[in-house]
């Protein structure tokens, strides 16, 4: 089952440092992927959030490869003060990621289940361009002090 919300937006929201990238929706786009989101994170003093926003990545983004009938995807990273959002968007709305039961001996199917427990907050929005459907974004928040 998938989740249709938003992140959360604090009170004090300062305007975010945003990055964003596309690339072709092909396996080595995850590791593309993490080092884009690792390098916005430290260039931001947000290091110790690097670890768990590359795994979180790099599953979401394996995700669409697998999943989604789509060519390319774009990844995002807000970077705020206290927090990070990072999400990866793609043009193929009908297919939403949802939790699998596996099996102890199962390969596959804990990406989500490790984004929802690395993460603060996550979850799917909808990308429209006015009335018409045009997307999917999958999200997840991280939370911690920047170090510098």
């Amino acid at each position: 089952m998938a989740t249709l919300d938003r992140p959360c937006i604090t009170e004090d929201a300062e305007t975010p440092s945003t990055y964003r990238f596309t690339a072709p929706a092909w396996p080595g786009t995850a590791r593309v992927a993490r080092e884009f989101v690792a390098a916005a994170l430290v260039a931001n003093g947000h290091d110790a959030l690097a670890e768990n926003a590359c795994v979180c990545v790099s599953d979401v983004v394996s995700n669409v490869v697998r999943h989604a009938r789509v060519t390319s995807l774009a990844v995002e990273v807000a970077v705020h003060r206290d927090h990070v959002i990072v999400g990866v968007s793609d043009t193929d709305p009908g297919r939403l990621p949802w939790r699998r039961k596996v099996s102890a001996d199962s390969e596959g199917g804990r990406g989500l289940m490790l984004v929802r427990r690395l993460s603060e907050a996550s979850g799917v929005a909808w990308e429209w361009d006015g009335l018409t459907l045009v997307g999917k974004r999958v999200w997840f928040e991280l939370r911690g002090s920047a170090v510098g």
